[in-house]
């Protein structure tokens, strides 16, 4: 068993300069070889959600990357034992799995007892709409449209490429974060498109919507 905290020094971790917590990423589970050499018991030490450990595993990262982003902004998941902690699969044939907790600013690991009143999925009411529109978008999207979406159902016919980058805040929104850097804490309106950035969408959860 190995800790792999060596792999990011504190130093690092106390030189960026971020309001965003840190986050631990303690692997739970190999079920198959993993290229990186991962073990039961490893630990990476995650700057904040924008900053993964020295030489970490860009497939783990991109699997990774809701929840720590989720986590980051206040959301909880009720079904966890600590409601603050998800568990995450690698993308590669579910070869490793990862549990994903939140640190406070002493590094130690946040805690919320699971909900005793959970009794299943809680899909929240969400919208996504175009708020700004450059160039030419091959979907024809404008500023004004909008999507109605329920939990994580994706869109008929929406761009994957839009989706993909809007995941993320819907994912978090789904379970109750709040960004707090936004007017109206229920929403985020920086979601860009990939392609030159040709359409900026915000993501609203809409029964909080003031």
């Amino acid at each position: 068993m190995k800790n792999r905290k060596e792999d990011y020094y504190q130093a690092d971790c106390a030189a960026i300069n971020t309001p965003f917590p840190r986050l631990k990423l303690t692997c739970i589970g190999i079920y198959g070889e993993c290229y990186h050499g991962y073990e039961v018991g490893d630990e990476f030490i995650l700057g904040d959600f924008t900053h993964p450990p020295k030489h970490f595993c860009l497939g783990l990262a991109h699997a990774l990357f809701p929840t720590a982003y989720a986590l980051s902004f206040g959301a909880k998941f009720p079904f966890m034992d600590n409601q603050k902690s998800l568990k995450v699969t690698c993308p590669d044939g579910g070869k490793a799995e990862f549990l994903v907790e939140l640190l406070d600013k002493e590094g130690r690991v946040k805690s919320i007892p699971k909900d005793p009143k959970h009794k299943g999925p809680n899909p929240r009411e969400m919208e996504i709409e175009v708020v700004k529109a450059k160039g030419k978008c091959a979907y024809g999207y404008k500023v004004g449209d909008k999507w109605q979406v329920k939990g994580l159902k994706t869109l008929d016919g929406f761009c994957g490429a839009a989706w993909h980058t809007a995941f993320p805040a819907l994912f978090a929104l789904n379970f109750g974060a709040k960004f707090f850097f936004m007017d109206n804490h229920n929403s985020i309106d920086t979601v860009t498109c990939p392609d030159g950035g040709n359409i900026v969408f915000k993501v609203t959860r809409l029964e909080d919507k003031k």
